[in-house]
């Protein structure tokens, strides 16, 4: 998921100190869970603006901010409010900014959020960071665990000279991710595949961005 953070309120004031009326499109997923872009957060917004003077003209949490068609299909009861609204305030990620952009051209639209990385959520609003895109995948050969992204180096191939007891060099609370990634591999008896596989160098020309990927098949 995409783990976001909500901007201070006064430099998204600031943002939109030349607007009076506002719609607030949040997200049911990524967005909900971090607590940035729910109904009690656009509630909490509409509020907000209000103290300032503003007006909300509507609000909506989509399904999934970032899926372009169907945020289309969802928005289309709010047409009216949409059309008589100076901006459009988006409470989700930067793809779900995004998405406001694509569909609206002619409106100003504006993001609450912080965009920080792809995480997973281990208990309740608690976040870190497992993945990072990276275009080709390694965890087949790790043990499922990402030296890319657990190791504050990227190193691919045994932990640098600066771990110690097990722990990284960047802080103490950091466990060495190939002392991780040894462990689990121990544990599911496969050290001696680890040993005999060199992970080669990563090609970073397949996370060239922007990148597109189209999923269905071609019709022949």
């Amino acid at each position: 998921m995409i783990i976001t953070k909500k901007r201070e309120v006064q430099e998204l004031i600031e943002n939109i100190k030349n607007y009076k009326s506002f719609f607030l499109l949040g997200c049911s997923e990524c967005a909900t869970l971090c607590g940035t872009g729910g109904q009690p957060q656009l509630d909490e917004m509409e509020e907000t603006l209000k103290a300032e003077g503003k007006e909300v003209a509507g609000k909506f949490v989509a399904k999934t901010g970032c899926q372009v068609l169907g945020t289309k299909v969802e928005l289309k009861p709010f047409k009216e409010a949409l059309d008589n609204t100076d901006c459009i305030l988006v409470m989700s990620c930067g793809a779900g900014t995004q998405t406001a952009v694509e569909l609206f051209e002619d409106k100003p639209v504006y993001p609450t959020n912080d965009s920080i990385f792809l995480g997973n959520m281990t208990r309740m609003q608690f976040f870190d960071e497992r993945c990072s895109l990276c275009g080709k995948c390694i965890l087949d050969k790790t043990g499922g665990i990402c030296p890319v992204t657990a190791c504050p180096k990227g190193i691919l191939n045994g932990p640098c000279g600066g771990c110690k007891d097990g722990k990284c060099e960047v802080s103490p609370d950091i466990k060495c991710a190939w002392v991780r990634i040894y462990e689990r591999m121990k544990r599911l008896d496969r050290l001696q595949e680890l040993c005999e596989n060199t992970l080669e160098a990563k090609d970073w020309s397949v996370s060239i961005k922007p990148r597109i990927l189209v999923a269905r098949e071609s019709k022949k």
